[in-house]
């Protein structure tokens, strides 16, 4: 159990089994906790005349509020995500500037969307709503004349011959836009191409014209399962 976790009624309690001259197993045992935790409350904040309940609580208070995962974000951090958010930075992007982690802003970021704020439309990637699952069946269609990796032949794993790649999609922000980029697995050459939005006529379209001017050295293209590549039948 976590010393964080600590309330107020429990830092006093301890300060009482510790006045009744009882060891840390038997305050662990009488609050329900483990010795270790009892061992790191002490160690934290003991001082020059023992161990206080009020001083205890005043010096986690403290560290909690410079901890990067703090309940209570200062309002200049709030400010600059926001400018961030904006600028389409991420999270992660921002957790790397400012003393606040990914996690609390993500947290930020929902808390403003269910007040009706629009925080989350920055985000990469938005999920508005859940998406449903009925009996395993895919909602979304099935990829004609799929053929799974197994089925790849071996020579290809080895990267030992140009002219085999991989397709990606990237989407854009709201989801307007999306690149697409198709990666040569020998020599790690890549094309990209930008794509209005992620349909499969227009990706199709957008690989054909990048890789034809490679002729012979394309000879198989494989991509993930997104719905963006069912049109793979009509790549020649």
């Amino acid at each position: 159990m976590n010393y964080k976790h600590l309330s107020q009624i429990q830092r006093y309690q301890i300060y009482s089994f510790m006045k009744a001259n009882q060891s840390i197993t038997q305050i662990a045992e009488q609050l329900g906790r483990h010795k270790s935790a009892i061992s790191r409350e002490l160690g934290r904040n003991e001082r020059c005349r023992g161990y206080r309940p009020n001083q205890a609580c005043e010096l986690a208070l403290v560290r909690s509020q410079g901890s990067r995962n703090a309940r209570e974000i200062k309002p200049w951090v709030i400010c600059q995500a926001d400018v961030l958010l904006g600028l389409q930075w991420s999270p992660e992007q921002i957790a790397g500037k400012l003393p606040v982690s990914h996690e609390t802003l993500y947290l930020h970021v929902y808390t403003d969307k269910a007040n009706g704020g629009k925080l989350w439309k920055n985000l990469r990637c938005q999920k508005q709503k859940k998406k449903r699952y009925a009996a395993g069946q895919n909602r979304r269609g099935q990829i004609p004349n799929r053929r799974p990796l197994s089925k790849r032949p071996a020579h290809i794993e080895d990267r030992k011959q140009v002219g085999h790649w991989e397709g990606d999609a990237v989407i854009g922000a709201n989801h307007r836009q999306a690149i697409v980029t198709v990666v040569e697995r020998k020599s790690v050459y890549a094309v990209i191409a930008k794509v209005r939005n992620k349909t499969a006529d227009l990706v199709g379209a957008a690989i054909v014209d990048r890789l034809k001017q490679f002729g012979e050295k394309v000879k198989t293209l494989t991509s993930d399962n997104g719905k963006e590549f069912c049109g793979h039948g009509k790549i020649d």
